[in-house]
């Protein structure tokens, strides 16, 4: 068994990953760190955990000292310090959070507005997508977790963009998330009147998952991508849906498109693509690990569109974390992540 921390632990993510590591074969969660509730037990926080974690939640100095794994769910720009102590010390690092997602330092500083404090931390890291990067991740320490649009976009247009069979211009990526994927603390836009029976654009081509987006599709098309992104937010609690849109290449079917999908995704466990007809539903992945995709195409306008659904706290954070420790220790990828998406 390895010990396994958390970073952050009272946050929706932090909480997301001792729901799922407290059901893992190969892990024992060693202990729970938090800045805002240090000395109190995670079951006042989250009382839903009552008898099951009542955890202390501790200092990040406690957490490093008790765990050989250790997930960090903080903010952005609060990651660097800790996985600088886990390298010194042997330990595998887990980020949640951005600190290690973007490759250019000058993205990371335009979109926020940090600097790579250990540029040798920044070349050591892993971009965390197991089913898009799963060599580069095995047995790595340093891994940086995606976050929830990062996961679903990228998912939904990989096949179609590495097989040639979609134009890599005005690619256009219209999302729409639960309200956990906006954190613990209240905000005017998640006050509940404000969001209940509503549904609204946010950070309109100005999000920071764009250049995250747009780095992973480069990576996979092999040349520079731009991507209209617009994210919206619902009133539900979890799921992202990520609908994808963009032109066809000359000679490109949706025989062949589908085609190429099950060639990439067909041995993969945690992505369902779904038969034609059906459409991707955030109810069907909802607490569940898994990524449904579904494809669709507008014959008149010559325009493919992908429909991928996650639930942001599962396969958009912490789930992938686990994911992502499995690869690391070398588990069974789907440890711990096998519970099935409840019917209703």
């Amino acid at each position: 068994m390895i010990r396994a921390g958390i970073l952050g632990a009272t946050g929706y993510a932090g909480a997301e990953l001792v729901r799922l590591l407290s059901g893992h074969p190969d892990a024992e969660l060693a202990a729970v760190g938090s800045v805002s509730y240090t000395g109190k037990p995670l079951s006042e926080v989250y009382p839903a955990y009552y008898g099951l974690c009542d955890k202390i939640c501790g200092t990040q100095e406690e957490v490093l000292e008790k765990s050989n794994v250790v997930f960090a769910a903080l903010p952005s720009g609060l990651s660097q310090e800790p996985a600088k102590l886990c390298r010194e010390a042997g330990k595998t690092f887990i980020d949640l959070g951005a600190d290690f997602r973007l490759k250019r330092e000058g993205d990371y500083r335009e979109w926020y507005k940090g600097t790579f404090r250990y540029p040798e931390l920044h070349e050591e890291a892993v971009y965390g997508l197991p089913e898009l990067f799963r060599e580069k991740i095995r047995g790595k320490k340093l891994i940086a977790n995606p976050g929830c649009y990062t996961t679903a976009v990228p998912l939904a247009l990989a096949p179609a963009l590495e097989s040639g069979l979609i134009l890599p211009d005005g690619i256009v990526a219209d999302c729409a998330s639960g309200v956990t994927g906006s954190g613990r603390k209240m905000t005017q836009n998640t006050h509940f009147p404000e969001l209940n029976e509503s549904m609204t654009a946010y950070k309109v081509g100005c999000h920071r998952h764009t250049p995250e987006i747009e780095q992973t599709l480069r990576w996979i098309a092999g040349r520079e991508m731009h991507v209209t992104f617009v994210p919206h937010l619902l009133p539900v609690s979890r799921g992202i849906l990520a609908t994808c849109y963009a032109k066809l290449a000359p000679g490109a079917t949706m025989e062949k498109i589908r085609a190429a999908y099950q060639a990439k995704y067909g041995p993969e466990y945690f992505i369902r693509l779904l038969p034609e007809g059906r459409a991707a539903d955030i109810k069907n992945v909802r607490l569940s690990n898994f990524c449904d995709i579904s494809l669709h195409m507008d014959v008149r306008t010559g325009t493919f569109i992908a429909v991928s659904a996650i639930d942001n706290m599962v396969k958009g954070a912490a789930g992938q974390a686990v994911q992502n420790m499995n690869l690391s220790f070398g588990f069974p990828e789907t440890a711990g992540l096998t519970a099935f998406p409840p019917a209703f």
